[in-house]
């Protein structure tokens, strides 16, 4: 039963976090981010635990998008205070769609 205890409270919001610091503390990743040049869209997932970051494919490069997540992954260590580990994603996505008639 302690086992499961300790577990449980582990997990963010669970006992110590109320909810508006979690909810603050999602909005803060997410900040960070979107303070990135390039970034159209940042979500805070997996209770925080992950950050997935949308690119503007015409602004940033497949190169670039590997040097933005760490230098994310380094502000988000430096300005933040978190529980475990955060994933940063970054997602680079182009589309061209053409029909034969």
């Amino acid at each position: 039963v302690s086992a499961a205890d300790a577990i449980s409270a582990a997990r963010p919001g669970a006992r110590r976090d109320i909810l508006e610091s979690y909810v603050k503390r999602l909005e803060k990743l997410e900040e960070v981010a979107q303070s990135f040049k390039g970034v159209e869209k940042a979500y805070a997932i997996q209770a925080g635990r992950e950050i997935r970051i949308i690119v503007r494919p015409e602004e940033v490069s497949d190169i670039f998008s590997a040097q933005i997540s760490r230098d994310i992954a380094k502000k988000i260590e430096k300005e933040m205070s978190y529980p475990g580990q955060i994933k940063v994603t970054v997602i680079r996505e182009m589309r061209h769609v053409e029909y034969a008639r």
